[in-house]
């Protein structure tokens, strides 16, 4: 997983037919997805039950680029290894699910997985600062985390171009999750964000046996992206 700040498209699944994940996976690779992005939740951290590793395992053979783990989760350090075991090339915990990122982030890379911090909408992009020499990605919620197709959050889109500014040349990715679409795509594609997750807005209108809308979707999202830089 080599790094650079293109515009890549992380697809939630999500937003995908839960009975058809597999197929779901390699639709919207086939149609142009950059990453995979798997939203893990408990029920606990956020209010909404979703899958675990033994589900990230078995999609894993359908996916041949990156599976990116969001893990909306507390705590988050007893899994950490499970899900880099079924495969996870990323894993995001939230700065939000324990006392002790720093440890989390170390245990994340020893597991042999790139090392993801999200941050919900109400907390400030400072909570990272001491921890930038430790992540390979940063989340910015642009949603409250839990469900999807929520309304994007216009003030995350500050918070994005603060982290961009702290980063400076270090190779860490800005990840955008939540009400990414191709209106909202180029204000944080403007501010500083590399990857943009969307549910709905690139699964709706498809179909694993009508996979050209997420094709449509994927390529506006982009186009409105990379727009910016026009």
């Amino acid at each position: 997983m080599s790094f650079d700040r293109k515009i890549k498209i992380a697809p939630s699944i999500l937003s995908a037919d839960f009975a058809n994940f597999g197929a779901e996976c390699e639709a919207i690779e086939a149609q142009g997805a950059d990453w995979v992005h798997v939203d893990v939740m408990d029920g606990h951290f956020v209010p909404n039950i979703t899958f675990g590793p033994s589900t990230c395992a078995a999609i894993r053979p359908h996916i041949k680029g990156v599976m990116d783990v969001h893990l909306m989760i507390a705590p988050v350090d007893p899994y950490i290894e499970a899900f880099a075991k079924a495969g996870a090339d990323v894993i995001t915990a939230h700065v939000e699910a324990g006392a002790h990122t720093h440890r989390t982030l170390q245990a994340i890379r020893d597991a042999g997985a790139k090392a993801g911090l999200a941050l919900n909408p109400g907390t400030p992009a400072g909570e990272v600062e001491y921890l930038l020499d430790m992540v390979d990605l940063i989340c910015v919620m642009a949603v409250n985390p839990g469900f999807g197709g929520q309304k994007f959050i216009r003030s995350q889109v500050e918070k994005v171009k603060q982290l961009r500014r702290m980063i400076g040349n270090r190779p860490i990715h800005i990840e955008i999750d939540g009400g990414v679409d191709p209106t909202t795509a180029p204000l944080v594609a403007d501010a500083g964000a590399d990857v943009l997750v969307a549910g709905s807005a690139v699964f709706k209108g498809g179909s694993v046996t009508n996979p050209a809308p997420y094709g449509d979707n994927i390529r506006a999202i982009r186009a409105a992206a990379e727009g910016v830089y026009a």
